[in-house]
Order: C-alpha cells, then structure tokens, then sequence
C-alpha cells in the first residue's frame, strides 16, 4: 500500500471527513461540509485546500518544508508523500484545513477554487500551445 492510500484510509475515518470525486475529476477527494478539503492525484501527491489567507499567514513554514509545493496565488498547497514524515506534515495540515473551512466563506478565496494539479495541467497546456 502506498504512502497516499495508507494516508487516505486513515483520513477517511475522520468524522469530519468524506470520501468524494474531486471537482478536477483526477483521483479522489476528501471533503468537509464546507467544501474539498484534499484531492490525491497520485501515489505522492496529495493537493490540499488552505485557502489564500492561511498560505499567506504560514508561508515561511510551508516553504521551508521540502515536500510542499506552493503556486503563486492557489489557495492550496501540494504535498509530496515520500516518507512518514511526510504524511505526518499532511495530518497535521489538513486537521488546518478543517478549522479553516470552518470558517466558510473566506473574503479572500473564490467559490470554486481549482487545485494546483489542475492549474498545472492548464499552464502546461497554455506553455505547449504557445501563449
């Protein structure tokens, strides 16, 4: 079993926590009442919904871990699953994405916002075809 399904086995027995598609149709999704909290697209990456204001207050310490992937202006966050380690830091941030989303609305993010993986693909797409 890989590092992400052993981490969304666990997280799906969070009672705050539901097993659903993910709105960029890529993997599986785990969702609050109050919207997609984390979408694993792989066996390592797992795209995690912090909102643009929690990014922005814990920068310095997202980007000083080596196994998170941050895009400019996302409201989430990607993290790379190579170790326990790592899926301890996933633990922890998403029990964050939780008491965040507690607070929906947030002023500053969309209603619909799109995860990295798919902002990725879509700038891949934009680089390829020339733009």
């Amino acid at each position: 079993m890989t590092l992400a399904a052993r981490a969304l086995a666990q997280l799906v027995t969070w009672p705050d926590l539901t097993e659903a598609e993910p709105s960029c149709g890529i993997g599986r999704a785990l969702r609050s009442a109050h919207g997609e909290i984390a979408h694993f697209h792989s066996d390592r990456d797992v795209d995690l919904h912090l909102t643009v204001k929690t990014i922005r207050k814990f920068e310095d310490h997202l980007a000083a871990s080596r196994g998170v992937r941050m895009l400019p202006g996302s409201q989430w966050v990607t993290v790379r699953l190579e170790s326990a380690t790592d899926v301890d830091l996933l633990m922890t941030l998403v029990s964050l994405a939780l008491q965040v989303h507690q607070a929906w609305p947030v002023p500053d993010d969309a209603l619909t916002p799109e995860c990295n993986d798919h902002q990725s693909a879509a700038r891949s797409r934009e680089n390829f075809s020339g733009s």
